[in-house]
């Protein structure tokens, strides 16, 4: 029982998630620092108000302060996409071009994933298909 409990924690993808959390916790900072200082007071230059919370206000119904925060959320989520994940994702294409490993992923496919992608294509052809 303790081994198994022991090979769940020391497990690569525990430790990973542990350390996506940390660094998350601590990249929190510098995005809100972004979105805080840089980004709202521009929007907020554009619409001549900080923020969206005292538009669209019903009484007690504040549709203006969820407007602010699917604002922020958006611009969050920009900002993460454009300054972090697609850099990212460009760098991870570059150094596999330069180790030529874009090819190996489709040699050492799945067999079992071959072998469904073989019965998907014989379902789907058509009749008298000659790959039938």
């Amino acid at each position: 029982m303790l081994s198994g409990y022991k090979d769940f924690i020391t497990r690569g993808n525990v430790i990973d998630l542990a350390v996506g959390l940390i660094i998350g916790g601590a990249f929190t900072t510098v995005v809100n620092a972004l979105v805080e200082s840089v980004l709202m007071p521009a929007i907020a230059m554009i619409f001549q108000a900080p923020n969206f919370d005292s538009w669209l206000a019903f009484g007690d119904v504040k549709v203006g302060v969820f407007l602010t925060a699917v604002v922020n959320f958006l611009i969050v989520a920009a900002a993460l996409y454009f300054c972090i994940v697609m850099p990212i994702n460009k760098m991870n294409e570059h150094r596999a071009a330069k180790l030529g490993t874009e090819d190996l992923a489709d040699e050492a496919e799945d067999p079992q994933l071959v072998l469904l992608k073989e019965i998907r294509d014989a379902i789907s052809a058509p009749k008298g298909d000659p790959r039938v």
